[in-house]
């Protein structure tokens, strides 16, 4: 049972950078919604590109706009906090018990 221990450790490891890395482009996709960005930048684009599909799915069902402010970040955000805490370490803790 070792192996499937090591391979659900390494989904485990792998998921964290995952959430983590997105972590900081929704935080960044935030952060340039307060200046008037160029949409024709690279950077900006993709920045747009890989977040938009999960904001508009928050949105849809919540819409989270108060006073012109969204809050769909912010719920992502949570949301990344809350996997990599339920998620990933419910996986570590398998397969650290597989590796017993």
């Amino acid at each position: 049972m070792f192996v499937l221990g090591y391979f659900l450790q390494g989904i485990a490891v792998v998921l964290n950078v995952v959430l983590y890395m997105y972590l900081l482009i929704v935080i960044a996709r935030a952060v340039l919604s307060w200046v008037n960005p160029d949409p024709w930048n690279p950077l900006v684009r993709f920045l747009y590109l890989t977040t938009e599909p999960v904001f508009e799915r928050v949105r849809r069902p919540l819409p989270l706009n108060a006073g012109g402010i969204d809050f769909t970040p912010f719920v992502i955000m949570l949301a990344i906090i809350f996997l990599q805490n339920f998620l990933v370490n419910s996986l570590a803790r398998v397969s650290h018990e597989l590796l017993k």
